[in-house]
C-alpha cells in the first residue's frame, strides 16, 4: 500500500484535475445561458426542464466520485471523511481558480454565485464556501499526511454537524422565498445581503469540531 504522502499527492492531482473539468462544464453552460456576458449571471437564467435533471445528476455524481476516491485511498471512518473533505476543498478552490484563468470570473471577492442545486439552489458570495474549503483542505491534508488513527467523538461530531447546518442554512436562505414565489421570481432576483451572522458562527463551530477531533485523537494515541 502506498504511504500517506503519496496517497495525498494522488488525491490532490485528482481534485485539481476534477476542478478543471467542473470549470469547463460551467464555461459551456454560461456560454449557452449567458451568451451576452458570461461574467454576469444575475438576473438568473433558469435551467431548462431538459438540462436541470442532467445538472442535478452531475452534481450528485461529483459527490459520489469524491467519496469513492476517498474510500479507495483511506480506511476508517475518520480518515475517509478527511479524504472526502480534503478532495472537496481542494476541488472547490481550484474550480474558482480555473474559472478565473479561463474566463476572468469571479470579478470581485464578494461576487455572488450559484453554489449548488441540491436540494434547491445555494446562493451566496463565492468566497464564503471557499473559506470552508480552505479549512477542509488544511485539516484534511494534515490528517492524511500522518499515519495516525483518528477517531470520532460525540463532541466533535456535534460541533461539526451544528456548524455545517448553520452554514448550509445561510446558503439555502436566499432561494427559499423564490421557491415560494415561483419560477418568475428567479428571473427577477438580485443578490442582497448574505447572512454572515449565521455563516460565521457555523464556520467557527465547524472549525472547533475538526480541531476537537484532532486533539482528542492525540490524547487517545
Amino acid at each position: 500500500m502506498k504511504g500517506p504522502r503519496e496517497r495525498l499527492l494522488w488525491l490532490s492531482l485528482f481534485a485539481i484535475s476534477m476542478a478543471y473539468l467542473e470549470a469547463a462544464v460551467v464555461v459551456y453552460l454560461r456560454s449557452l445561458y449567458y451568451p451576452e456576458d458570461p461574467l454576469v449571471i444575475f438576473p438568473l437564467r433558469v435551467l431548462s426542464r431538459y438540462h436541470l435533471p442532467i445538472e442535478l445528476a452531475r452534481e450528485l455524481a461529483t459527490l459520489i466520485m469524491i467519496l469513492s476516491v476517498a474510500r479507495l485511498a483511506e480506511q476508517g471512518l475518520a480518515r475517509v471523511f478527511a479524504g472526502f473533505v480534503y478532495v472537496f476543498g481542494l476541488w472547490d478552490m481550484f474550480y474558482y481558480l480555473w474559472l478565473k484563468l479561463i474566463v476572468g470570473w469571479p470579478v470581485s471577492w464578494l461576487e455572488w454565485d450559484i453554489l449548488f442545486l441540491i436540494p434547491w439552489p445555494w446562493l451566496g458570495p463565492w468566497i464564503a464556501p471557499v473559506f470552508i474549503s480552505v479549512l477542509f483542505t488544511l485539516w484534511g491534508g494534515w490528517v492524511l499526511a500522518s499515519a495516525r488513527r483518528y477517531r470520532w467523538t460525540w463532541e466533535s461530531a456535534t460541533l461539526i454537524v451544528a456548524g455545517a447546518l448553520l452554514a448550509l442554512a445561510a446558503f439555502l436562505q436566499p432561494a427559499w422565498p423564490l421557491l415560494a414565489a415561483g419560477e418568475e421570481a428567479f428571473y427577477r432576483y438580485r443578490p442582497g445581503a448574505f447572512w454572515w451572522g449565521l455563516f460565521v458562527p457555523g464556520y467557527l463551530l465547524l472549525a472547533a469540531g475538526l480541531l476537537r477531533m484532532q486533539v482528542s485523537s492525540r490524547i487517545q494515541a
